[in-house]
């Protein structure tokens, strides 16, 4: 029947191919276009500020020819190796099945398994890097919307007093509408960001004309003549410089949403030509009015334009701070999903996009965060000496752990990946010493910020460990528990019981403890188990595992990706394809409720890191909620340890 449908089905005709081929062309545009509001948010509103940064900041520069000319060329330069060559080229191939971003990266080298010295080594370097991320997630929206708003500076002098209100305000309303989800709007991002893109391209352009001559800083030459003059001031403005390059972390973290060769195209066609052209055309205008250096992004656009470009900038900062907001979201789900950070309440917003969600807790800490950033350091300028600390860390953490990629997964030789290495370690160190010297001016926040979460996750890890040996050390062996039962049979009542257990084989403390108080089982008993891999998604097919043994008993592994969020029930249901039968109306689930009790006799942590990791257990969403278990179906059975 099959064959002889087949050579009766003519072949497909040429127009249907390229009809098809129309399709997927149209849909590569599509996620091009989109990955202009979500990826390159950040980088694509640097201008409103960086380049002032060079010649009004902490360590301004004169705006002389040779200095507009140097410093243009190093902000060429550093766009062209970071963001084309290191991230564009080398960084987003290591992709896990298609997600990126540093805890992606670190699932890759998959440290979790094994506890050698070297794997402990890049986890922890990995986490920090990861933490560093939080302390710029609250950074780029006050900065962005401060410094788009300042434009009225310009546009309407008289509205200066009201900079700061104005900015709160529009803050206080984009972290507001987060729990409504990005799904609906989120279409508008793409165009608004195509529109800004233009704008800045041509007002780039209109300053280039009258001063062509600044064309010549794509010449090397003039970066480097520019360190010759200027010795060690001329590498204190690589901090400034620096400010260019901040949204390549987040470009490679958003790779997952998008895929690397739409994130590619939207760079090399659209965003890096509009950005240089912008950089070039405020240099353009520094040469010829070295006076209006102070805000030479604003002063690119005619009299009549400046209300409508700081309109245009306020809302493209606002995008930009909307995906650093999300990706703040996916980095907590990430670090959940892998176990490095307490169970939190997270809420899908969109039943078609699973990257969609909204964390209330994050989002809240980074609002009251932000908004005391603004408020602190006043202007957009004093930021700027608390940003950029921690992504040049995180980005030299990101090419430390591409190099153990490169050699453990693409089994490239040590020495190619080396000189790969150092030579992007050279830069990166470059801009990262520069960036350290922002300590005092304000860089010692987003540090703290990152410290201060490494700490959280690290003695979560760590707790998580010691209770794992704990309970592997109590723990009965399932087959001896089974053949216990087998000869002195319990009570059997109808009905299913679940038991979730972190870890299999052994037998659940919780049901130990049940036999023992209420001697009785139920006629049906799942041991189930919830296991996060190191992959973003588990397809539905390998999603459970499922063993029938002895006694009415079976174990259940349900199998999810770090992109994941778990539901419970929905997989029980799905057992039902596998010879197991689940009545969620007749099934009572089993938790254990842990009461943790620091103590300096048995071995450990440090008792301030075992009174904060009871803390944190104690405050830590419960299974219930985590799980989507219907909480008028559980049972919670206390257990005390001393950690």
């Amino acid at each position: 029947m099959t064959s002889s449908l087949k050579k009766e089905l003519p072949a497909v005709p040429p127009a249907t191919q390229d009809d098809e081929h129309r399709g997927s062309e149209k849909r590569f545009l599509l996620l091009s276009l989109s990955a202009l509001g979500v990826v390159y948010g950040d980088i694509g509103t640097s201008p409103i500020y960086a380049l002032r940064e060079c010649f009004h900041g902490s360590h301004p520069f004169p705006p002389t020819e040779a200095n507009v000319l140097g410093i243009i060329s190093l902000i060429f330069w550093a766009l062209m190796i970071i963001i084309s060559l290191k991230y564009l080229l080398f960084v987003m191939r290591a992709d896990n099945h298609g997600e990126g971003g540093i805890l992606a990266l670190l699932a890759l080298l998959a440290p979790w398994r094994d506890h050698s010295r070297k794997s402990r080594v890049l986890l922890f370097i990995g986490l920090f890097g990861a933490a560093l991320l939080y302390g710029d997630g609250a950074i780029t929206p006050a900065i962005s919307v401060l410094s788009a708003i300042e434009g009225f500076d310009i546009a309407a002098p008289w509205l200066r007093p009201y900079v700061l209100p104005i900015t709160i305000t529009v803050l206080v309303l984009l972290f507001r509408f987060q729990k409504r989800g990005t799904s609906r709007i989120g279409i508008l991002f793409g165009p608004v960001m195509l529109l800004w893109f233009a704008t800045i391209a041509l007002l780039g352009i209109s300053w280039i004309v009258r001063a062509p001559q600044v064309l010549a800083a794509i010449n090397p030459v003039h970066a480097i003549e520019f360190f010759i003059h200027n010795g060690w001031r001329g590498f204190v403005v690589l901090g400034a410089v620096f400010l260019v390059v901040t949204g390549g972390e987040a470009l490679y973290a958003d790779m997952g949403h998008f895929g690397r060769f739409p994130i590619r195209l939207a760079w090399f066609a659209l965003v890096l030509p509009a950005l240089l052209l912008n950089y070039f055309g405020q240099a353009a205008l520094i040469l010829l009015h070295p006076e209006q250096s102070y805000h030479p992004f604003f002063n690119l656009a005619p009299e009549w334009a400046l209300y409508p470009l700081v309109l245009l900038a306020t809302v493209a900062t606002v995008i930009a701070s909307q995906a650093v907001i999300s990706g703040a979201f996916s980095l907590t789900r990430q670090a959940v999903q892998l176990g490095e950070c307490p169970h939190v309440h997270i809420i899908q917003t969109s039943h078609e996009e699973i990257g969609q969600i909204y964390i209330p807790s994050v989002n809240w800490l980074l609002m009251i965060v932000t908004i005391s950033l603004v408020l602190g350091f006043g202007s957009s300028s004093k930021l700027a000496g608390a940003y950029g600390v921690a992504v040049t860390t995180t980005m030299v953490i990101t090419v430390v752990l591409a190099f153990f990629v490169a050699i453990e997964k693409w089994q490239w030789h040590p020495i190619t990946a080396g000189l790969v290495m150092v030579l992007f370690l050279a830069v990166d160190l470059a801009f990262f010493g520069a960036n350290i010297l922002k300590i005092e001016s304000g860089g010692w926040f987003p540090m703290a910020a990152g410290g201060i979460i490494f700490t959280l996750m690290v003695t979560w890890h760590r707790g998580r460990e010691i209770l794992t040996q704990r309970f592997e050390k109590a723990r009965e062996p399932l087959e001896n528990f089974l053949l216990r039962i087998a000869a002195h049979p319990p009570l059997r009542v109808p009905g299913t019981a679940v038991f979730l257990v972190k870890q299999l084989p052994g037998t659940p403390t919780q049901l130990l403890h049940h036999l023992t108080h209420n001697q009785v089982l139920h006629e049906q008993v799942v041991l189930l188990s919830v296991v996060t891999r190191e992959v973003p998604r588990v397809t539905a097919e390998k999603r459970l595992e499922v063993v029938k043994l002895e006694q009415g008993f079976s174990q259940v592994i349900v199998n999810y990706g770090f992109m994941q969020s778990p539901n419970v029930p929905v997989a029980l249901r799905a057992c039902e394809s596998f010879g197991l039968k689940v009545n969620l109306e007749t099934t009572t689930f089993y938790l254990a409720r842990e009461t943790l009790i620091p103590s300096l006799e048995r071995p450990g942590m440090m008792l301030w890191r075992e009174k904060l990791f009871s803390f944190m257990t104690r405050n830590a969403l419960p299974a219930t909620d985590f799980f989507r278990i219907p909480p008028e179906r559980v049972v919670e059975l206390g257990i005390r340890i001393e950690i």
